[in-house]
């Protein structure tokens, strides 16, 4: 597993070759040999297949060698079909068995695939090579694909927790799990560096400027990304070692947490780690390493380094068992260089560095110290302390405290410390442990010290992806206490995917409606669990052993006993069969029976350590060894070990009990927290596989692998398939693969898929307990599949032979049919040959050919006579029918005409009622969106009405307010006088007392001492004063800096008052622009009004036009009437047809001019309209305008398809006509070809005749009679044909009526045709309803997109007021401060001053009072402040809960827009559905037109075939005659008999030849009757389907709706209580700074004096008046802004409303548009399909051309009009952009006052803490007075504060007012963009219509061919019918001359019968022409002979 890319295609390793798995050879051999699997002790199962069974054994045969072997029934695993060869998840094996599963696995290891999914887990086998299947390419393919689209891999795993993290809001876990060497650090890595990758903030940034073969996705150092990829070699250093089986192999489980904010970045990390090998510390097995650092820091650190850790060579240290072990390819030099980066990469100190390599060699160094045992005694000693030197150098120890300690350390026994020597074990042992401990200690410290790195506060993590790296279930001979707790982890993990994949099965069952009884899977592994965790009741192991550790005397022995005794009747505990066995017990959890040897298990569980060693590292002078020691109470110590008594033990246990925990205590606590936080993500399981303990790649070792596969819980998850139903198959992939299994089973026509598999289910005759059948998929129990397989593959087979047997049947039927048409024809050619043989030499015969061509001279002009009037009568013929094809086709076009006539008022019907519905609809939204316009008007107007009477409120507020301080400061200056007054007296009465002192102390010596403590305070007071008059001095620097402040001020008045001024100016100027626009809208309203007029005179003339284009059609219909029966020749045709062309591109040419100017005049109207603010409600008009468009388009290419369609039925149906007569011509000339062989035959056979006659008169007698007996015959046959004459007409009646019925049929299909046109409209109109829920609710996602930057704005405002509020507490703490400062000196000077003046005295009480009371305000406020704390920690967890929902709403307005994604997908697929269904219609159609037209050409063919029955009826009849005629006449008896058998023979076969063509006729017949129906049901069965479709479209597309309606209301109530929440918080935050206000101002209160207040009270009376007309200015300029943004508003309103009239306007014009066009298309229909007028449609033309050139004129001025529009429009739009400039000045100007009154409140707030220090003196007289006008200021300042905000409320206005400006940019914006999309639309159409019109021409230059092919087959017709005219001629000369002349007549039938002898042996097959030649030569012949 490498993250290097090789040279291999990464493909090879990733996807499976299908050909080699569908291999058809494969898939046989598996049926023929019954494969199986068998049980091996090398491969672990082999392939067998199944020979003979015999009971409960079966002998079967390897498939490897062919040997035979006998196996139990038992043994035997079924075999999965070829097809599951290599499958990616093996859960869809058919046979779920352990062979299958190793197989599989087996297979895709051996051809490079290492993942496969077995259900929810992916197994990975080691490769032990690199592959290249770890780059940024593999990454960016499977980045933001699904599982099931990409082949197995780590990467796809990563891919769908990092998105079901992202979609479902759902916390992911991914769990690697597997042997030691199996890979998974590695694969750990791989999802780090996928998630990295894919999650990195800074490429979403920087737009992806990464290299593309970069292995590191993040280059910027110190970035969160590559700190977490860089944490992986720090651990690996410090917790991976060398083992056998692995080089890297990790020492530690740990769970690593990747914290990903909402948009799905990673912003931290967090690494837990679980049981730390530490034991390798200090001892190591046979060629093994301990943890990589030791290494590395011996072979990398430098000389100073070196001598810095006191490190010497690999081979000095104890704790290095092997000393230095390689490991191959890796460099432990250049591995500790890169730790170092990885540690300054995230960030550590070069101290910490140095600390933690100190530790590492200090550990080294436990291992270096040595003892002895004494000599005498069992005491250690300590020979030679070097080590300890130098191991208490580096961890700051002192050297004697540490021997000490180690060698006879101080125990607690009872209540006293005794010291107690130990022995060398024990010191040894001691050492160890320390040593262990250390390395564990800065083990944990690490991993913090990560996780501080990792650690990202200011950036909040929304979810996060864990990856838990932990070995595996390990089984070894003898387990330890390691095992047991990886085990016992194993059984949780194990647990939790059991319960994970019982939820999902019960959820698959669930949604597919199965009847199944659920099992918790998870359930099986809780005894097991229990037995090990459980805490009492019996206690389990853990607590056993946690309860061994507290007693004195026990030990492992104890432990297993006592375990045995409360666990022994468990199920899964199991105590050592025999006493030989060296295991203590065992344990049967779910991979196996594990034994445990409890050695050293108490030990291990306290981990005891010296814990007088564990003190002195405590108090290390090295701060960071400190830190590691720092829980030195917690440890277990020596006296807990040692054996004590049981009093001592009871001592020690009390003080011990809540002090530490043992190591399966706090093991189980971290376990317990692991899985509550596994429970609350979605796990994702990865199994790690090692295939082999050598490290070679392509080797696996079968055994190795199933107990890998059983340990890991990959077959644990096959059982729990097993238990259900693990195979499914959707309902069209089962009825498509085992229909053959049923072939009778699903009736023929459409049936839906579920009941489909139910009927092959019952014709299956399955068992009901081996499948069950789902709303979309059938479920099956294993080996069901491979069953159905096997069966599909027998009937295959069988098919197959049955295949080849019929055909080689048919073959060698053919054969034998050939060979016996040759054995014939052999046989007539024999005859022939024999005739011709015999007559050769014969003088008659001779005689007769010499003779024959001298007959028939004398009867010349008979036959030409006879000739004559044939041909009168053929002409007369021919007239008739083309008259009656004349008329005929008069009457079909009348009702062609009629046709066109009722489906053009039909469509206008339906267009009228399409354009009445949309009206409807029009109207309707309309009205809803007034409506709703109309409810936002009055909630604007109630807002705005709310808002006036609360700023009346509060100006009537403020001047009564302002009316209370003036009397308030009136009072004040009285009070002022007043303390002035009393001032003077107290300072009257102090000058006496200090005389009344002086004489005291001249005259009491005793308070001489007094006195100059006196003398002292005296001093300590004018010192007091100089420094008051220094801060007097410093007030009144302040007081001129104030003053200065106060002329910027005014200055910046003025400057504010002339901004308000220009802002004024710019008003006026919009104030006239806009009366500019009004008169604009008025001008262009009349020219629309000019225009409305223009259309009516328009409207009217396209009236009479029409008027005239009737009447010129009923001229044109008499005119065509005339053309047709005059005109008679082509070319008069071929001119027409030009003409009409002609015209049709005329028209054609007008109509797109036509077309390009209504373009051109949409795109100028669209950009007048572009610019308009209310063009968010306007859309959905224009877009409803656009699909009318569209429908238009859409109707007038159904109109010209349909022209086309009529077209071709035309050229279809004429072809057809003429095909037909082409075949009735074809079969006149095959009668008339038989006839003449019939008469050639009968020649030759009367030449025959005649010779016997003259041989044997005897002979004829008796053929007479023989004739009479056949005469009787073939009379009850002529009553026979009579009869079936009868009933052929019978049939002809019943085809008639069903043909009718056909028709009907037909005329209803047309109707449903036209019912389905009706429902293709309806479900257009949805799709527009659709669209316009689409564009409402993208304007609600616009809306919520606001609210949620308002919430984000809101949400930086309260952290700043946050922030302020803290800076605000901290000034107040520091008051405090210096308040109680002051408080405790003035209590000092109370105290000295009690004994001198009372008065001071009083003083002090009063002060003692002022400080109680202030300290209860204090803590009152103190209080406060903690309550507010609580308040905002709670308005900051609220915020974040609003966040969340926040997040939570966006989740659901994306699904809300993949949902209506699908919706319009659906849409477009039923568009589609609807369209195939027509074209199917059509089809339908089509071919039911082709069926009638067979039919009536078969109805004709008929009708002739009666026709030729009844002339040859007649021709019966004449022969007859003739026959009666000859058997009259007595001589030449034999020669008339002759002639009878002859005509008797030529009506047998002519009767036949009419029984087989009507058994063709009724063959077809039934062929047409079969199609009909085939073609009814499939329109029924289309019609049902299509009906359905559409209820569940609609259906479905309702349900839609109904749930975006729902989400959309429950997301406004959502917001609404957002808004509630945040007006409360608001509310809420402005009490608490209103308390905050009060609190300062009460603190100040106490330190402000009496004579600085009386000065300063004139300054602040001057500062308020000032602020007082600043605040009357700033409100007048408020008000003034309020009414400037009112008038404007009125202005946005007066022009929406203008803009809605102009729409108004414009619709009705493009009605009159639409009307016009409409007229315009009938006119060119008209134009187009006439076919004659052309002089008076040119006249129209020209006028229509006259009309057109002023229409084109009138645009002109229209689009002058608008452009002078567009330009009003400009300048308005400048306008709009002065406006927000001069906004923008206003605002900043704003800002900068706002600035300026922070600064004067900032100024106030020192002033004021000045004043508070001057007052401090003399605050106990003058607090009244003093608070009363700190009052007013508060007051004051509120007021202040009050302005500010409403300063900030209209900023606010004028930020919603940008926010609304910019809005309605970007809704400009985006109407262009859908003007551009429409225009491209336009065009498009215009196209399609031009090919259109081009196809037109191309069918009509077809139409010409066909009637030019029409022709002249009509003149071959003409022809043919010529010829076969002259041939009955001939007949009938012939047949005259057999009545008339005997003799002669015998004699040229013997001639003609020799002249057909010849030809037969000339040839066979002749042509028409040759025919026609033969009889022409044959009459020349004859008119010689004769002459």
């Amino acid at each position: 597993m490498s993250q290097r890319s090789g040279q291999d295609d990464p493909e090879r390793y990733l996807f499976v070759d299908r050909a080699v798995v569908y291999n058809p050879a494969a898939q046989a051999d598996w049926t023929a040999k019954r494969l199986v699997w068998i049980p091996s002790e090398r491969h672990g199962f082999e392939a067998a297949s199944i020979r003979e069974e015999r009971g409960d054994e079966v002998v079967v045969e390897l498939a490897e060698n062919g040997k035979k072997a006998v196996v139990n029934k038992d043994d035997i695993q079924k075999m999965n079909p070829p097809k599951f060869t290599k499958v990616e998840d093996m859960a869809e094996l058919t046979c779920l068995n352990e062979a299958s599963v190793l197989h599989n696995l087996k297979d895709r290891y051996y051809s490079g695939l290492i993942y496969t999914y077995s259900g929810l887990f992916c197994v990975v086998i080691n490769p032990y090579k690199n592959l290249p299947i770890y780059s940024e390419n593999i990454i960016e393919m499977y980045r933001g694909k699904k599982r099931h689209e990409m082949p197995p891999h780590i990467y796809a795993i990563s891919e769908s927790a990092y998105r079901c993290m992202l979609q479902d809001r759902e916390d992911q876990s991914i769990l690697c799990t597997g042997e030691s060497g199996a890979g998974k650090t590695e694969n750990t890595k791989k999802v780090i560096q996928y998630l990295a990758h894919v999650a990195s903030s800074h490429k979403g940034r920087r737009d992806h400027n990464i290299p593309p073969e970069s292995p590191k996705p993040v280059k910027l150092q110190g970035e969160l990304e590559r700190q977490l990829l860089q944490a992986n070699p720090i651990l690996e250093s410090f917790g991976n070692a060398k083992t056998v089986k692995n080089d890297n192999s990790s020492r530690f489980g740990k769970f690593i947490r990747i914290n990903f904010d909402v948009a799905g970045y990673i912003v931290g990390a967090n690494i837990e780690t679980y049981l730390l090998e530490k034991s390798r510390a200090i001892r190591q097995a046979k060629d093994e390493r301990t943890f990589h650092i030791f290494y590395q820091l011996l072979a990398g650190a430098g000389e100073h380094l070196r001598s810095d850790l006191l490190l010497e060579g690999f081979n000095n240290y104890r704790f290095l068992s092997n000393g230095n072990i390689p490991i191959p390819g890796q460099q432990d030099k250049d591995n500790f260089h890169e730790t170092m980066e990885a540690m300054h990469i995230m960030s550590f100190a070069h101290e910490e560095i140095l600390a933690m390599l100190r530790v590492v060699s200090s550990v080294l160094q436990f291992g270096n110290i040595i003892f002895k045992k004494e000599r005498n005694t069992d005491q250690a000693s300590m020979p030679d302390n070097t080590a300890a030197q130098k191991l208490c150098h580096l961890l700051g120890m002192n050297v004697m405290e540490f021997t000490r300690a180690i060698l006879t350390p101080r125990i607690k026994v009872g209540r006293d410390y005794v010291q107690k020597a130990q022995t060398k074990e024990q010191a040894d042992f001691a050492v160890e442990a320390l040593a262990k401990a250390t390395y564990e200690r800065l083990f944990r410290w690490l991993v913090h010290r990560i996780n501080k790195a990792l650690d990202r506060t200011k950036r909040q993590g929304a979810s996060f992806i864990g990856i838990l790296d932990i070995a595996g279930f390990e089984i070894f001979q003898l387990n330890s206490f390691e095992q047991l707790c990886i085990n016992y982890t194993n059984e949780k993990l194990q647990q939790l995917f059991n319960h994970t994949m019982f939820i999902l099965e019960q959820e698959e069952y669930q949604r597919e409606g199965i009847e199944w009884s659920f099992i918790d899977f998870g359930l099986d592994l809780q005894p097991c669990i229990d037995l090990i965790e459980r805490p009492a009741n019996p206690p389990g192991v853990l607590a056993l052993l946690d309860e061994e550790c507290w007693f004195p005397k026990a030990t492992d022995k104890t432990f297993v006993d006592k375990l045995i005794q409360e666990q022994g009747t468990h199920t899964k505990f199991q105590r050592p069969r025999q006493l030989k066995d060296k295991a203590d017990f065992c344990i049967i959890h779910y991979a196996g029976r594990v034994d445990y040897k409890a050695d050293e298990w108490l030990m291990k569980n306290m981990d005891p350590l010296n814990d007088n060693v564990a003190t002195l590292l405590h108090q290390s002078t090295d701060k960071f060894v400190a830190e590691l020691w720092k829980d030195v109470d917690r440890i277990v110590g020596l006296d807990q070990v040692a054996g004590m008594n049981e009093t001592a033990f009871g001592a020690t246990y009390k003080t011990k009990k809540g002090m530490f925990r043992t190591v399966g205590q706090l093991y189980k606590e971290s376990l317990t927290k692991l899985m509550a936080t596994l429970r609350n993500t979605n796990p994702n399981f990865v199994r790690c596989i090692i295939p082999n303990h050598e490290k070679r790649a392509g080797k696996l070792e079968p055994h190795l692998v199933l107990d890998q596969l059983r340990c890991n819980g990959v077959l644990e998850g096959i059982r729990i398939c097993r238990q259900g139903f693990p195979n499914r198959i959707v309902f069209q992939e089962f009825r498509q693969r085992y229909e053959i299994l049923t072939p009778n089973a699903i009736p023929k026509g459409f049936m839906d898929g579920k009941q489909a598999c139910e009927r092959m289910i019952q014709a299956l005759e399955l068992d009901p307990n081996l499948f069950r059948i789902g709303q979309s998929k059938i479920f099956f129990r294993t080996g069901v599949l491979a069953h159905l397989e096997e069966e599909r593959d027998l009937k295959i087979t069988d098919i197959i032979i049955y295949f080849q047997s019929v055909c080689r049947g048919y073959l060698a039927r053919k054969a034998f049919a050939k060979k016996q048409q040759q054995l014939s024809a052999l046989k007539v050619l024999q005859r022939n040959c024999a005739a011709y043989l015999k007559l050769r030499h014969w003088q008659w015969w001779r005689l007769f050919t010499k003779v024959k061509p001298l007959l028939q001279v004398t009867r010349q002009e008979e036959e030409l006579q006879a000739k004559d009037e044939e041909l009168v009568k053929v002409k007369e013929r021919q007239l008739k029918v083309e008259n009656e094809l004349v008329e005929m086709e008069r009457k079909h076009q009348q009702l062609l005409e009629e046709k066109n006539i009722l489906a053009e008022q039909l469509h206008a019907e339906t267009e009228l009622f399409a354009e009445a519905e949309e009206m409807r609809v029009r109207l309707l939204s309309r009205k809803q969106e007034l409506e709703e316009i109309l409810h936002d008007l009055e909630s604007r107007v109630e807002e705005e009405e709310e808002r006036n009477q609360s700023l009346q409120n509060e100006k009537k507020k403020m001047q009564s307010h302002i009316q209370d301080l003036e009397e308030q400061l009136d009072e004040e200056e009285a009070a002022r006088q007043k303390l002035q007054l009393d001032k003077v007296t107290a300072e009257a009465k102090i000058k006496k007392m200090e005389e009344d002192i002086l004489l005291l102390e001249d005259q009491n010596s005793k308070f001489l001492k007094e006195k100059k403590l006196v003398e002292d305070r005296i001093a300590e007071m004018t010192s007091q004063l100089a420094e008051e008059e220094e801060k007097a001095k410093n007030l009144g620097k302040v007081k001129n800096k104030q003053e200065m402040m106060m002329v910027d001020l005014e200055e910046r008045l003025k400057k504010e008052e002339k901004t308000r001024q220009e802002l004024e100016k710019a008003k006026r100027k919009l104030d006239a622009e806009t009366t500019d626009l009004q008169d604009q809208i008025a001008e262009l309203q009349a020219q629309i009004e000019e225009l409305k007029m223009q259309l009516a005179k328009k409207e009217e003339e396209l009236q009479a036009l029409l008027a005239r284009s009737d009447e010129e059609a009923a001229q044109k219909n008499n005119a065509l009437k005339q053309v047709r029966e005059l005109q008679a020749q082509l070319a008069e045709l071929q001119e027409d047809l030009e003409s009409e062309r002609i015209c049709r591109s005329k028209a054609e040419k007008l109509k797109r001019d036509l077309s390009e100017e209504l373009e051109a005049l949409k795109t100028e109207l669209e950009d007048t309209l572009d610019t308009t603010a209310a063009q968010q409600e306007l859309r959905s008009k224009r877009e409803q305008e656009v699909a009318e468009l569209k429908k238009a388009i859409e109707e007038e290419s159904k109109n010209h398809e349909a022209q086309i369609q009529d077209m071709r039925q035309r050229h279809a149906q004429v072809l057809e006509e003429l095909s037909d007569q082409l075949e009735q011509a074809r079969r006149f000339k095959a009668n008339l070809e038989k006839n003449k062989q019939c008469l050639e035959s009968d020649n030759k056979e009367l030449a025959c005749e005649v010779k016997s006659l003259q041989q044997t008169k005897t002979e004829s007698e008796y053929k007479r009679k023989k004739v009479e007996g056949q005469l009787q015959e073939f009379m009850a046959r002529a009553t026979e044909m009579e009869r079936a004459k009868g009933e052929l007409s019978e049939r002809s009646l019943r085809l008639q009526t069903e043909l009718d019925n056909v028709s009907a049929l037909l005329e209803e299909a047309e109707k449903k045709g036209v019912k389905l046109a009706k429902e293709v409209d309806n479900l257009n109109s949805k799709l527009q309803d659709s669209e316009e829920l689409l564009q409402e609710e993208t304007r609600q996602k616009l809306n919520l997109s606001g609210q949620i930057r308002q919430l984000e704005a809101d949400k930086n405002n309260l952290l700043e007021q946050q922030e302020e509020d803290e800076e605000a507490r901290r000034g107040l703490e520091k008051q405090l401060q210096t308040v109680q400062a002051q408080l405790f000196e003035t209590k000092k000077k109370l105290d000295e001053d009690v004994g001198v003046i009372e008065g001071l005295e009083e003083a002090k009480r009063k002060l003692q009072k002022d400080m109680e009371l202030t300290n209860q305000r204090l803590e009152e406020k103190t209080m406060a402040l903690d309550k507010m704390e609580k308040t905002k920690n709670r308005l900051q967890q609220e915020l974040d809960d609003q966040m969340v929902d926040l997040d939570h709403q966006r989740q659901i307005v994306s699904n809300l827009e993949k949902k209506q994604k699908k919706f319009d997908q659906m849409l477009a697929e039923e568009k589609t559905i609807s369209a195939r269904y027509a074209e199917e219609r059509d089809r339908a159609e089509a071919e039911a037109r082709e069926k009638e037209t067979k039919a009536l050409s078969l109805a004709k063919a008929l009708e002739e075939a009666l026709e030729a029955k009844e002339e040859l009826e007649r021709f019966n009849k004449q022969l007859r005659a003739e026959m009666e005629d000859l058997m009259s006449s007595k001589d030449d008896v034999g020669k008339n008999v002759h002639e009878l058998e002859k005509s008797k023979r030529t009506l047998e076969q002519q009767v036949a030849e009419m029984r087989t063509q009507l058994e063709e006729l009724e063959d077809e017949l039934q062929a047409t009757e079969d199609a009909k129906l085939r073609l009814e049901v499939n329109m029924q069965a289309m019609k049902a389907q299509f009906d359905r479709d559409l209820q569940a479209k609609d259906e479905q597309g309702e349900e839609m709706k109904r749930a975006l309606v729902k989400q959309v209301r429950e997301m406004e109530a959502e917001l609404e209580d957002e808004r509630k929440q945040r007006s409360l918080a608001v509310a809420a935050k402005k009490k608490l700074e209103v308390d905050l206000n009060e609190l300062e101002g009460q603190i100040e209160a106490a330190n402000k004096g009496r004579d600085e207040a009386i000065k300063q009270l004139k300054k602040l009376q001057v500062q308020m008046k000032d602020y007082q007309r600043e605040l009357e200015e700033a409100r007048a300029a408020r008000d003034e802004i309020f009414t400037q943004s009112k008038e404007n508003e009125k202005k946005f309103k007066n022009l929406e409303a203008e803009i809605l009239q102009l729409h108004e306007d414009y619709a009705a014009s493009e009605r009159a548009r639409r009307h016009a066009e409409q007229e315009r298309d009938e006119l060119a229909d008209e134009i187009s399909n006439s076919a004659a007028g052309k002089s008076s449609l040119l006249e129209e033309k020209r006028r229509l051309e006259a009309r057109i050139a002023q229409l084109e004129e009138e645009l002109e001025e229209e689009q002058g009009n608008m452009e002078l529009l567009n330009d009003r429009f400009r300048k308005s739009s400048t306008q709009v952009d002065t406006l927000n400039a001069e906004l923008a000045a206003e605002r900043s100007a704003a800002q900068k006052s706002e600035n300026a009154r922070q600064q004067m409140e900032r100024q106030n707030k020192e002033l004021k803490a000045k004043l508070a220090e001057l007052e401090g003196a003399v605050k106990s007289k003058f607090k009244a007075s003093i608070t009363a006008l700190e009052a007013k200021i508060l007051q004051l300042e509120e007021q202040l504060e009050q302005e500010a905000k409403e300063r900030a409320a209209a900023n606010k206005i004028v930020r919603r007012t940008e926010k609304k400006l910019k809005e309605v940019m970007m809704q400009v914006e985006d109407e262009r963009r859908h003007a551009d999309q429409f225009k491209e639309q336009m065009e498009k159409a215009n196209s399609r219509m031009k090919q259109l019109k081009r196809q037109l021409e191309e069918a009509e230059e077809e139409a010409t061919r066909a009637n030019a092919s029409r022709r002249k087959l009509q003149r071959e017709l003409d022809d043919a019918t010529e010829a076969s005219e002259g041939l009955t001629r001939e007949v009938n000369s012939l047949k005259n001359r057999l009545r008339r002349g005997g003799p002669v007549s015998s004699f040229s039938s013997n001639r003609s019968g020799r002249r057909n002898l010849n030809l037969d042996g000339a040839s066979g097959d002749m042509s028409d022409d040759d025919a026609d030649s033969r009889s022409n030569d044959f009459n020349d012949t004859q008119t010689s002979n004769a002459e």
